[in-house]
């Protein structure tokens, strides 16, 4: 395999779609890797992807691949959203089958490289966040665990087959995606969102974790910690006291004009230790 990034196109329902993928230099090629999936916000891109995450570096420094997919839209190149259900834009108007994009990428990248099937992740950022909880939703035979990141479970009935590790990152101030539902004083799309207790209280029930969480505080984060999950999987949150609308961590906001990350954490690498811990049985 190519080490880098290198760009990939494959057609799906009639359309061609795009990804990112990053192969990081030295990875061997006859060991299955995990494989990480990281969802643009509504509006963004790959290339955004990319540089919000930064996970490169933590692929890099762990062992794995990561893919950053293009959404859809009017426009070629930028301005794309994720069919999430309620949720977003070109994509749910046009009822984009994004899940089975995904699937379409996995089964691409199976030719080509050597796929822990175990150990496959999605994470986003807003509008990617509610499409990585629609994977959780109906693609919970692939994924082990999801990462959302300021956005919640817009998808009805979410009927998953099997438990689905969930970490969980949310401003408590967010004015797109507020964290305790409803339509956001800044959000582009008008939805009306389901809270953050919500979306994670289904995936509390479904994968039978304790009622009551474990939780820790230090600097502007609240770390809570839902365990005794079936399947050894968890349910776990961090709130970020005073939060926006961003990527914990990033070293910049999310697109132009987009609200400041705090620096206490870094959901990328959190979520990665996340997903490490968290393998299908």
């Amino acid at each position: 395999m190519t080490e880098g990034e290198t760009l990939h196109t494959l057609a799906h329902n009639g359309a061609e779609r795009s990804y990112i993928l990053h192969t990081p230099p030295g990875l061997d090629s006859s060991v299955p890797a995990p494989l990480v999936f990281i969802l643009h916000g509504g509006g963004g891109n790959a290339e955004n992807a990319v540089r919000m995450s930064e996970m490169d570096a933590v692929a890099e420094g762990h062992g794995f691949l990561v893919v950053y997919p293009n959404g859809s839209g009017r426009f070629e190149g930028n301005l794309f959203t994720w069919n999430a259900g309620s949720c977003c834009g070109f994509a749910q108007a046009n009822n984009a089958d994004d899940v089975g994009f995904i699937r379409a990428i996995v089964e691409d990248l199976q030719n080509s490289a050597a796929i822990d099937p175990k150990r496959i992740y999605a994470a986003g950022m807003s509008n990617g966040a509610m499409l990585s909880y629609r994977l959780a939703c109906e693609a919970s035979d692939l994924f082990a665990a999801v990462a959302p990141v300021a956005g919640t479970l817009n998808f009805s009935p979410c009927q998953p087959s099997q438990p689905v590790a969930v970490i969980h990152f949310h401003g408590a101030a967010d004015e797109h995606v507020p964290f305790d539902g409803g339509r956001g004083a800044e959000s582009a799309s008008g939805a009306d969102f389901v809270s953050v207790q919500d979306s994670l209280d289904f995936w509390i029930a479904f994968n039978g974790c304790d009622s009551q969480p474990q939780t820790n505080s230090f600097e502007d984060i609240q770390h809570q910690v839902w365990g005794g999950c079936a399947d050894s999987s968890s349910v776990e949150l961090y709130t970020i006291i005073g939060g926006k609308h961003a990527w914990p961590g990033s070293p910049r906001p999310g697109w132009v004009g987009g609200d400041a990350p705090t620096q206490s954490i870094s959901a990328s690498n959190l979520m990665w230790e996340f997903f490490a811990a968290h393998p299908k049985p």
